[in-house]
């Protein structure tokens, strides 16, 4: 996994700071081995399972940052009507070619700039590890578009790492502080706030699960 992880900050490190181009040369250099892919291991996030078997609500999701797919097909088997997308097109191709059965909207996008017709659309919007690996330049704009995307009632889930202690990281990923979680749903209910680690994780990482509700 250390050499995954060189191999993404690499290719990282090739691309101005402040674009985003890294995630697609990332897809596209893989040629369909997802062992290239640090952040997927074939299975929908432990968090999101959780959340979601505890929810009884179903209804239009989106996810953010796709990738491969994982997450927005186990949204879909639950009974979710699901767009997907990601800024990587060929990691949008691969997902299809990955799940080709599957009733789900995949959808190249940019989520600092995303389609003005999905504003209050979606009963649910789901990040995970996208904010987390976006140079905080970007993360402070890109952040503030998911609230505007829920419908009345609608939640938003984001997991990533936490950052309580509020270090210098050479990321990606760069593990989020509890005062920048907090302000991706300023407008929003909290509604949920968990921490924990997963069976892999190193002693030293902390993970989060936070869920806003919008009342408006």
């Amino acid at each position: 996994m250390d050499e995954v992880r060189k191999n993404s900050r690499k290719i990282r490190d090739k691309v101005d700071e402040n674009s985003l181009d890294w995630f697609e040369e990332l897809y596209a250099s893989a040629n369909g081995d997802g062992y290239w892919i640090p952040w997927s291991n074939g299975l929908p996030h432990h968090f999101l399972v959780e959340w979601i078997k505890k929810s009884k609500v179903r209804g239009r999701a989106l996810v953010v940052g796709c990738g491969l797919g994982e997450d927005a097909v186990y949204l879909s088997q639950q009974g979710w009507n699901v767009t997907a997308f990601d800024i990587s097109p060929s990691a949008i191709n691969w997902a299809r070619k990955n799940y080709p059965l599957e009733n789900i909207d995949w959808q190249v996008a940019d989520l600092l700039s995303l389609p003005g017709h999905w504003n209050g659309l979606f009963d649910l919007v789901v990040e995970v590890h996208i904010l987390q690996a976006i140079p905080e330049s970007l993360r402070i704009i890109a952040a503030p578009n998911m609230p505007p995307l829920l419908a009345s009632s609608g939640h938003l889930v984001c997991i990533g790492r936490l950052n309580e202690k509020e270090e210098e990281y050479d990321g990606p990923p760069w593990p989020l502080s509890p005062d920048f979680i907090d302000s991706i749903g300023i407008n929003l209910d909290k509604v949920d706030f968990m921490k924990g680690n997963l069976s892999h994780d190193d002693p030293e990482v902390i993970r989060y699960r936070a869920v806003w509700k919008n009342e408006a």
